[in-house]
């Protein structure tokens, strides 16, 4: 099988809106989450998000496109614009031979929400012509390929939260099988909108916390919900030999992906973390590799009481006695919740911690909870050497996905 290296990278988080300044707020354990101001939360029970800050959209975008991009597509250009420069790569001779894979959880909901306004205030025969290819999920990736001449496989993994490291897995997979020798893949997700919020808010699935620094706290025992983000994540995945013909600088090696289903309900996870399990299993044997050859985990980690105690119960099913060695962070302390891109900005961080030597912290922990007592990194990170790192998103539907970086030697 072929080797799959990294060689450019692109984020718009809640902590930086490109790779170095998201990488140094999640080092210093930067908080992104803050009031709401997408809209007024008067009278509302979520106050606090993980919005976006201080991107000057219109000098990344082409103005005569961003009125028929949705936010999320709008994140997704800026984060691959960013990691298709950092990789120093031009498509025009490997065209066919590369590909687009990025995942979006929701989609255009922003768009949704607005076109559905004007068409009960005005008649629906009056909504935008560009309605319906800025809301559909997969136009992120069309986009990204369209921009950049990309002709080979494009396609948007809709696997709820675990979407961003399907999509990444997936491309691992089209690159290590040949089928491609480049794919740029990540997520990207827009849906701090009254809508959107208002959703997650009636399922009881969102903290209702107005302290910041008390919202996104996973693993904590005072954890009560999940904080939502926005942004989005994009790599470029090479094969080896094409990287160094080019003298691509290579930040990391990717190695191993799994992904199962729970197959039990539609948002709770399996109680015994057994589907979760056997997906970090899956990746770990995909790799190559034993379990004790994992020194991070930089764990899905949502701040809900299910999540947390579940994933914690499936890294020590998975990793046995190991469980205790290893380290497993929860960088959603930082940028909240994703959704579909959460995977992606995380596999960004875990690629910046395995070239970079440092795990980053779970921040804003407090009460120790006795379901949740493995090392989590508390409150700040740590300088220490990883030859493995893993990253696991967990999604709506039972969906599970672990993938596996190596340091690049």
């Amino acid at each position: 099988m072929r080797r799959v290296v990294i060689t450019g990278m692109g984020a718009v988080t809640p902590v930086g809106n490109n790779v170095n300044d998201m990488w140094e707020g999640i080092k210093t354990g930067k908080c992104g989450i803050a009031p709401i101001t997408a809209y007024d939360t008067t009278g509302r029970k979520v106050k606090v998000a993980g919005e976006v800050k201080n991107l000057n959209i219109e000098e990344l975008v082409d103005k005569r496109e961003l009125r028929k991009m949705d936010r999320f597509s709008v994140f997704a250009i800026i984060a691959a614009d960013e990691a298709v420069k950092d990789a120093g790569i031009s498509f025009e001779n490997d065209a066919e031979r590369s590909g687009v894979i990025v995942s979006s959880g929701i989609g255009g909901l922003d768009t949704i929400e607005k076109e559905h306004k004007k068409g009960m205030d005005k008649g629906f025969d009056r909504v935008s012509p560009y309605f319906i290819p800025s809301a559909i999920s997969n136009m992120a990736a069309g986009r990204i390929a369209i921009k950049h001449g990309i002709k080979g496989m494009c396609s948007c993994v809709v696997t709820a939260c675990a979407g961003g490291t399907n999509a990444i897995g997936d491309s691992f997979r089209q690159v290590r099988d040949g089928y491609a020798d480049v794919m740029v893949c990540g997520g990207a997700e827009a849906c701090i909108t009254e809508f959107g919020i208002g959703g997650f808010t009636s399922l009881k699935a969102l903290s209702q916390s107005e302290d910041p620094d008390r919202a996104s706290i996973p693993f904590d025992k005072e954890r009560n919900g999940f904080v939502m983000g926005e942004g989005a994540g994009i790599l470029v995945l090479e094969e080896l030999e094409h990287a160094l013909a080019r003298n691509a600088h290579i930040y990391g090696e990717m190695v191993g992906y799994g992904a199962t289903c729970d197959a039990h309900h539609i948002t709770a996870p399996l109680a015994d973390g057994s589907g979760a399990a056997k997906c970090m299993e899956m990746a770990i044997k995909d790799a190559g590799i034993n379990k004790e050859d994992i020194d991070y985990i930089n764990a899905h980690g949502t701040s809900t009481p299910l999540n947390d105690s579940g994933e914690t119960k499936a890294v020590k099913l998975a990793f046995g006695e190991h469980a205790t060695k290893l380290m497993m962070s929860s960088t959603k302390s930082m940028t909240g919740h994703l959704l579909g891109a959460s995977g992606a900005v995380e596999a960004v961080i875990c690629t910046k911690a395995v070239s970079d030597g440092f795990v980053p912290a779970t921040i804003n922990y407090s009460v120790p909870d006795e379901e949740c007592n493995l090392d989590i990194v508390p409150n700040e990170g740590r300088k220490c050497d990883i030859k493995y790192a893993m990253s696991n998103s967990l999604g709506f539907g039972g969906h599970n996905a672990s993938i596996i970086f190596k340091k690049w030697a």
